[in-house]
């Protein structure tokens, strides 16, 4: 979707090691304050999906698809805007708390939504937060510096990607905020994020292969935007779930791409993927697999429930956006709110045959 830097030169405006890349100089607290990069406009992976549209709103332009040889380095480099490799299965086995990484993302995505921010913000705040906690633990008992590095993540993200950046206090006053921090606090934890993350802060991202991936399962047609756009709500909701940590980019943008298109037409995975050689196949169908199960649990979970609301999910991907989806560790599903209707007609999908 996004042409990548070095094969879309003559679009980079900022360079991921220069030391002023948040723009600070002595004294500017004004600045800082609005949240500004100066005049730096980053342009990041992802960056065809526009600026400040919102998650359903016309966010996108009209761009060619990247080359194969683009594709190539962006999956060269996708691993380099990862958490650690043992971060999900320390979640998962509770070496780490789960609920830290829960509240920063119910906190993101409130502020998100309420500022109208665009998906691939969203995205870099989640993949900020999970690679700082996958290697910065914060001591149990710290609400304070989890709200802190919420905003944190939130800011950098929107300063890499919106056009219309919130003052800090703004941003910090959405919902029912038990902490408020100066803009100079927000900006040493800002550094301290940009430090850990070794400033790689313009991470390859699932928007930066969807509709590649939409165009090639789809028998080299053009991708239309509807899919497109379905497919960035499916990535944002997979990206909460602690299950899905384990995947790169690409698979979870081969993923969501198959998921969309089987809504509308069989596919015949050899086909499909004997197009995208640099995909690993068994990985992009456990991912895949992993959202029908996901569907599945929470469809089981209606047809227990007494009490069932007049609701009727459409498609998967309604059932995946469903405000019952949980990240918590303790929860055999990420679904847990029963309230559904279990006369979804998930029985009569297509199944992607192997």
């Amino acid at each position: 979707m996004a042409p990548s830097y070095d094969c879309a030169a003559s679009i980079l405006l900022c360079a991921e090691d220069n030391n002023s890349i948040l723009g600070f100089v002595d004294g500017d607290q004004e600045n800082h304050e609005m949240g500004s990069l100066g005049e730096i406009d980053c342009l990041g992976p992802g960056w065809i999906l526009g600026k400040s549209r919102g998650l359903h709103g016309n966010f996108f332009m009209d761009f060619p698809l990247q080359s194969e040889e683009c594709i190539a380095h962006d999956l060269q480099r996708e691993l380099d805007h990862m958490p650690m490799g043992d971060y999900a299965e320390r979640l998962l086995k509770g070496e780490l708390d789960a609920s830290i990484r829960r509240d920063a993302i119910d906190w993101i995505w409130k502020v998100h939504a309420y500022f109208n921010f665009g998906p691939l913000s969203a995205y870099l705040s989640v993949n900020y937060l999970d690679r700082f906690l996958s290697v910065y633990e914060i001591p149990e008992g710290n609400a304070w510096m989890t709200q802190l590095l919420s905003v944190a993540c939130l800011s950098l993200a929107s300063k890499m990607e919106e056009t219309l950046i919130p003052l800090l206090l703004d941003l910090q006053q959405v919902g029912e905020a038990k902490f408020l921090f100066e803009a100079r606090t927000v900006q040493r934890m800002e550094l301290l994020v940009l430090s850990t993350l070794k400033f790689r802060m313009q991470a390859v991202t699932p928007f930066s292969f969807v509709d590649y991936f939409l165009h090639k399962f789809s028998d080299g047609s053009g991708p239309k935007k509807f899919l497109i756009l379905q497919s960035a709500d499916l990535i944002l909701t997979m990206i909460k779930g602690i299950d899905f940590l384990e995947f790169k980019p690409s698979e979870l943008a081969a993923a969501a791409a198959l998921t969309v298109l089987e809504e509308f037409q069989s596919i015949e995975t050899e086909n499909a993927f004997a197009t995208c050689v640099y995909l690993e196949k068994d990985r992009v169908l456990n991912c895949y697999e992993m959202i029908q199960n996901k569907v599945r649990m929470r469809l089981s979970a209606t047809k227990i429930s007494d009490s069932l609301v007049s609701f009727v999910p459409d498609s998967p991907i309604a059932v995946l956006e469903a405000p019952c989806l949980s990240h918590t560790t303790e929860e055999t599903s990420i679904f847990s709110d029963p309230n559904g209707d279990s006369r979804s007609p998930i029985s009569k999908r297509r199944r992607i045959s192997r």
